[in-house]
């Protein structure tokens, strides 16, 4: 994790600028040649400075990611969200993207290192846990404390697999070249019902012998993967 900041305004400030320099340096120049000597320069600190706050730059974008989350959150407070889960979802979708959208040319340039498995920034990582668990939490949000009405266990599950449903967005929202990411905007306003009927429809008793083994599927590969020779993954102790 990043190392504590002093607890004043001026050391939020620093922090900033740094994160600020270094996003313009990885949309100029790459994330792979920028150094942290180039983004102190660049932020105008002490290569020690900046290291004071972040250990790497594969922890300055763990900062990245949690300022993301967390400007997504409170524009959500600042949002009317709708009544249904379909449009509180859309409504959280289409919040991402507007925050989002000044980060979009980054964001495409980024993506190879990102998407590489065994990166810390890989968005499933146990480095960007911090950062995927508060995503999550937006997720859960939409459905605690909400009538929907839905299979108890997919309700259950339900902020994790909204959660992969965002990824999905995101990754489309990356290869989106529409002027301010129409087609993403397009996309998720399609599948906002979408999302709100399937969650409807798993109340049907008829639709659990498929439901139910997608479920354990989606749990076992989260905790547990296959073995190499394809038996079936162990119960976790």
């Amino acid at each position: 994790m990043t190392r504590p900041e002093p607890a004043t305004a001026r050391g939020e400030e620093t922090r900033q600028q740094i994160i600020d320099a270094a996003l313009r340096l990885f949309e100029q120049n790459g994330y792979t040649k920028t150094t942290m000597r180039a983004i102190a320069g660049e932020a105008g600190v002490s290569v020690g400075n900046a290291y004071y706050y972040f250990t790497s730059k594969e922890q300055l974008v763990q900062g990245f990611y949690q300022q993301i989350q967390t400007l997504h959150e409170q524009r959500l407070r600042q949002t009317t969200r709708g009544d249904s889960l379909a449009a509180r979802w859309q409504t959280m979708e289409l919040a991402f993207v507007d925050i989002a959208a000044p980060y979009h040319e980054f964001g495409g340039k980024f993506f190879a290192s990102a998407a590489e498995p065994t990166s810390p920034l890989n968005p499933f990582s146990a480095e960007s846990r911090p950062a995927r668990e508060s995503s999550i939490a937006i997720m859960r949000d939409l459905v605690i404390g909400n009538d929907i009405k839905g299979d108890k266990r997919l309700l259950a599950e339900l902020p994790n697999l909204l959660w992969l449903a965002h990824m999905g967005i995101v990754l489309f929202w990356v290869h989106d070249r529409s002027p301010n990411q129409e087609r993403t905007r397009f996309l998720i306003r399609r599948v906002a019902p979408l999302v709100e009927r399937i969650v409807s429809l798993s109340r049907l008793r008829p639709l659990r012998p498929v439901l139910y083994p997608a479920l354990d599927l989606i749990n076992d590969l989260a905790n547990e993967p296959p073995s190499a020779t394809g038996s079936e993954p162990k119960t976790p102790a």
